[in-house]
């Protein structure tokens, strides 16, 4: 479950903007830079934090907005505009051939698998079903803000949003190494 540690700073975010909106997007900030500090410290290339630095650079935006401005009603559609941001991360990363999973599997990968084709191959596909779901259950959420259906709905599709894919992302690659053994 290596992938959940990268989205530590989004669950955060959505639990305490419970108290304030712009109190979630500074946690989900201190929490993101903390993630980057712990993991470059570690010696993890900057190059395979893609998801880490895309999380910093949304709630260092979030946070500036919010504390500016903790009226406005851009609160309401922080869920989708968080989940937009995500998809938009994944869907650029797969565009220009880094996966944001990549990143993530090569910190328990040996060296020597990072060129296999099939490595590569699992982890386009893992970021193609993240960026999916991180589109769809934007979309949803931004349906539901403005229908007005309430913070149960809305957790109920961010829960969605990560377990699905986080679900695929635990089964796939197994299924593919048992398939090529």
């Amino acid at each position: 479950m290596n992938y959940l540690r990268g989205f530590i700073p989004w669950i955060a975010f959505a639990a305490v903007s419970s108290v304030g909106w712009q109190w979630g997007a500074l946690a989900g900030l201190l929490l993101g830079l903390r993630l980057v500090v712990q993991d470059r410290r570690a010696g993890v290339a900057a190059d395979s934090l893609i998801l880490e630095h895309s999380t910093v650079v949304w709630f260092a935006a979030l946070t500036a907005f919010a504390f500016a401005d903790t009226g406005s009603p851009v609160r309401h559609y922080t869920g989708a505009l968080s989940m937009g941001w995500l998809a938009v991360t994944a869907w650029a990363g797969l565009a220009v051939a880094r996966p944001f999973t990549l990143g993530i599997a090569r910190r328990r990968t040996p060296a020597e698998l990072w060129d296999n084709p099939a490595f590569l191959r699992i982890n386009v596909v893992l970021t193609r079903v993240w960026a999916a779901a991180f589109t769809v259950t934007a979309a949803l959420l931004a349906g539901a803000s403005a229908a007005h259906l309430g913070d149960a709905v809305s957790i109920a599709l961010q829960v969605a949003g990560f377990a699905i894919p986080a679900l695929f992302t635990a089964r796939y690659p197994d299924r593919v190494r048992a398939r090529l053994a």
